[in-house]
């Protein structure tokens, strides 16, 4: 997938869930260039315009990630990760998910992850995620060749 949305990215996602708002929280925090815009869509009265015209109910929202860009195009699963990520400087993990052989391996593991994501969050790897992402986005040291 070739990383070149329109920006913003507007990404609908599970906050009722630890993992999820500590990993799009996360990444929203290292979003310098304020690329991302987290809409909750677990609210019992959650209600969209742009998932509505797209044909997309909350359900379908609760069941995999997704993301609307500023031209309307639109994302889901690993492709919003892909993104989120990029837009959060960690444009390594951004290759690694887009990779295209180890593509089929995170579209075979995401659905899995999505479905026991409250387990996951009760294990307790939210903390852990969250530090993660933001060691994951820092800029990488450069080292002067000279001599001090």
């Amino acid at each position: 997938m070739k990383i070149d949305p329109a920006w913003p990215l507007t990404i609908y996602y599970d906050a009722s869930c630890p993992l999820c708002e500590r990993e799009l929280g996360t990444l929203a925090s290292c979003d310098s260039e304020c690329r991302l815009v987290l809409v909750d869509c677990s609210s019992p009265n959650f209600g969209d315009r742009h998932t509505a015209d797209a044909g997309l109910e909350q359900s379908n929202l609760m069941l995999a990630i997704h993301a609307r860009d500023a031209t309307g195009r639109w994302y889901r699963g690993i492709d919003v990760f892909a993104l989120a990520y990029h837009a959060a400087g960690a444009k390594i993990v951004a290759r690694i998910l887009t990779h295209p052989r180890l593509r089929p391996f995170w579209e075979w593991l995401y659905p899995r992850i999505a479905k026991k994501r409250m387990l996951l969050s009760k294990l307790g790897l939210t903390d852990l995620y969250g530090w993660m992402i933001v060691q994951l986005s820092r800029p990488t040291p450069r080292f002067s060749s000279s001599a001090r």
